[in-house]
């Protein structure tokens, strides 16, 4: 059975009213209940509105004699169940997210065009150089390989490479520098 179809005949057998009449209240006295007993104030409502789900699904509302016993008795197993949750996923391990430290992103328009034109920059000044330089330089800074290794694999002497490397690094750091300074 559907809970549309249960709320259809939980309205025929005045069961409706009376979790309404439930509700009104002990909504109340279940807040200060929770409020006395949880260390996350937020949780309270949730746990409110928890043990009204769950009444809500009992069968017969008029059936329960005591109906303080019962909701109280269900806060209880509500407040148990939260924290076999709160266990499970290591709740208290959690750090609240701080909108102050993870508020986007600080690239600002300008700093985006920045970037890019040192980028193109960059670009030229690679180009500039001769195929062998440049080779080495990107082995060197953006693949991240060792000069030897470098060596090895373009057939030069070590010194070579190193002598290519810093050939590219004051290219490329002129043409940087002379792009900040315009």
């Amino acid at each position: 059975m559907t809970s549309s179809r249960r709320s259809i005949d939980r309205a025929k057998d005045g069961s409706g009213a009376r979790l309404e009449e439930l509700a009104r209240h002990y909504a109340e006295p279940l807040k200060r209940y929770f409020l006395r007993r949880v260390r996350n104030r937020s949780d309270v409502p949730d746990l409110v509105q928890e043990v009204l789900l769950r009444l809500s699904r009992t069968g017969n509302l008029s059936s329960i004699d005591k109906p303080e016993n019962y909701l109280f008795t269900t806060a209880a197993n509500a407040l148990r169940d939260q924290a076999r949750r709160d266990q499970a996923r290591h709740r208290d391990a959690h750090v609240a997210f701080d909108l102050g430290k993870h508020d986007g992103t600080d690239f600002s328009p300008e700093r985006i065009y920045v970037g890019r034109e040192a980028l193109a920059v960059l670009q030229e000044a690679l180009r500039a150089l001769p195929e062998r330089t440049r080779d080495v330089f990107i082995l060197r800074v953006f693949e991240e390989q060792k000069t030897s290794i470098v060596a090895e694999s373009m057939r030069l002497s070590t010194r070579s490479v190193e002598m290519h490397y810093a050939k590219a690094l004051a290219h490329v750091a002129a043409a940087l520098r002379e792009y900040r300074d315009e």
